[in-house]
């Protein structure tokens, strides 16, 4: 099995992924709300899917705010490398499981599928959401322009995008989730993609 599929079952790499989240929690944080008001912590429950049994309590919620200003209340969800949007299974498992979907023996994919508990169906929907609307998001085609040229082949998205990234598998896969954070949360898209 790959480095990176290996990576899913480490809770080394799980617990760097935490301190990569709480610094960008502590970021939106200091910033506040767009209204000048001071925020304060309201974390979103969440019941993490894929990940190794011992991350514990701290995969058990996601950062969030909430303006503290009366009559503002607006909500701020921080971006982050853990959780992907709404999904139930934390953001390794999808990215990485999305990328390996055709570079694994049928042995080695069934046995990557049984220890992070995605169904196939999940891994067809997922992988038609890498195929089809990620490449059509507003944030693709800006974040192109990041990436030298040619860019990340559409076709074995996600793969082909951590392969832009240098070093080894988890500094490529960690590098992949800090690229895409601006994905994971409306707050975070809307601000990436509004700013000059």
């Amino acid at each position: 099995m790959p480095r990176i599929a290996a990576l899913l079952q480490e809770v080394r790499f799980y617990i760097r992924l935490q301190q990569i989240d709480d610094q960008l929690a502590t970021e939106a944080r200091v910033a506040g709300c767009r209204c000048g008001g001071r925020l304060h912590s309201a974390r979103y429950p969440r019941k993490p899917r894929g990940g190794p049994g011992e991350i514990g309590a701290a995969f058990r919620s996601r950062h969030s705010f909430c303006c503290a200003r009366e009559g503002c209340r607006r909500r701020v969800t921080p971006p982050s490398v853990r959780f992907f949007g709404r999904r139930v299974f934390v953001g390794p498992v999808f990215v990485v499981t999305s990328g390996l979907r055709g570079a694994l023996s049928v042995l080695r994919w069934k046995r990557l599928r049984e220890q992070v508990g995605v169904s196939l169906r999940t891994l067809k929907r997922w992988a038609a959401w890498w195929q089809h609307a990620f490449p059509r998001s507003r944030f693709w085609k800006a974040a192109l322009g990041l990436l030298a040229p040619p860019g990340p082949a559409t076709s074995r998205l996600p793969s082909s995008l951590w392969a832009r990234f240098t070093g080894d598998e988890e500094k490529q896969l960690v590098a992949t989730l800090r690229f895409l954070v601006p994905v994971t949360t409306k707050t975070a898209t809307a601000t990436w993609l509004f700013e000059g």
